[in-house]
């Protein structure tokens, strides 16, 4: 029997050889770790359906994101679990509202690490929607100027990055408009801009105590069926100024990634959201996987499908890992 010429398996001989042509690098540098801020305090509530996650007062929020500085993560993504919800979502745009206080205590205490903002009103709504609600819906263009709003007010209080995650018609253009009109041009947005009606949010949905009261989220978030459109959603986020780009989720949309990252040369994003991080902790807490080796797997694959940051859940944990 004659024997193979061409033999891949060279180098796969070792590890050294493996780690040296290793196509894609997974680094800490490529984290933005998720953290939910309440205004209970000395908070540090554990979320069920996401071990090891918690709802954090804004004194345990500032020692959160110093344990992640020190661990050489280079960004946190806040989410806000108001005293108050109204109809309005007011305390989104609130001087002292809970994001507010939580990126003035993190900015005053923390230096070396961005603070980015999630820019919606899920969390703030007493209907739990993600805007003014008109005839059961949400009112796109009524809700664009409080987008704007919020935005400021998070940049006003020191936010590094503001997040709009709405997946509202305009609400790139309506925030660049309100920032630029305050002074904060400067400012950068990590739009939201492919996000999907996806099943994968539930633990979120406890997280921050955001889940619609009625109806659901389909008018606004995308069919996870459709691909061409996240492009053209992506398009007109980069149009309106966006400076970076995001793909939520991210495990069953590899491919959106891609797609995005090759269309489009923006800084790219992807969430490696709840419903997946639970997943994982669930079968690693009945022996089921390795929880290291899975995770690990799954973060570099959202990096080789083009993603160029992740925010994950598990970003303490890998960067651990992988030091």
């Amino acid at each position: 029997m004659p024997k193979p010429h061409f033999r891949p398996r060279r180098l796969r001989g070792t590890a050294e050889i493996r780690r040296m042509v290793r196509e894609t690098k997974l680094s800490v540098d490529d984290f933005i770790y998720p953290l939910f801020v309440t205004h209970e305090a000395k908070a540090k509530k554990p979320i069920a359906s996401m071990p090891g996650q918690f709802q954090l007062s804004i004194e345990n929020l500032v020692k959160e994101v110093q344990e992640a500085k020190s661990l050489g993560i280079p960004a946190i993504m806040l989410f806000g679990i108001p005293k108050t919800k109204d109809s309005f979502g007011s305390d989104s745009y609130n001087e002292h509202g809970i994001i507010q206080q939580a990126v003035r205590a993190v900015k005053e205490t923390v230096s070396g690490i961005l603070v980015i903002t999630d820019v919606c009103f899920c969390e703030y709504t007493d209907h739990g929607h993600c805007g003014v609600i008109k005839d059961q819906t949400v009112d796109n263009d009524v809700t664009l100027p409080l987008l704007a709003k919020q935005a400021t007010s998070h940049a006003h209080a020191g936010a590094d990055i503001v997040a709009p995650s709405g997946m509202l018609d305009g609400m790139v253009g309506a925030i660049r408009d309100g920032l630029d009109k305050a002074g904060f041009d400067k400012t950068p947005i990590l739009s939201y801009a492919v996000k999907y009606a996806s099943s994968f949010y539930g633990p979120f949905r406890d997280a921050a105590e955001s889940a619609p009261k009625f109806g659901d989220r389909r008018t606004h978030q995308m069919d996870p069926a459709n691909v061409i459109e996240a492009l053209r959603e992506a398009e007109l986020d980069v149009k309106e100024g966006a400076d970076m780009l995001m793909v939520k989720p991210a495990l069953a949309f590899l491919d959106v990634i891609r797609r995005v990252k090759e269309r489009f040369d923006l800084p790219l994003a992807a969430y490696n959201v709840s419903g997946e991080y639970s997943m994982v902790k669930a079968a690693a807490q009945n022996g089921w996987i390795n929880e290291q080796a899975i995770t690990l797997e799954i973060l570099t694959s959202i990096k080789r499908a083009g993603a160029d940051v992740i925010l994950t859940y598990h970003a303490k944990d890998a960067a651990k890992w992988i030091s």
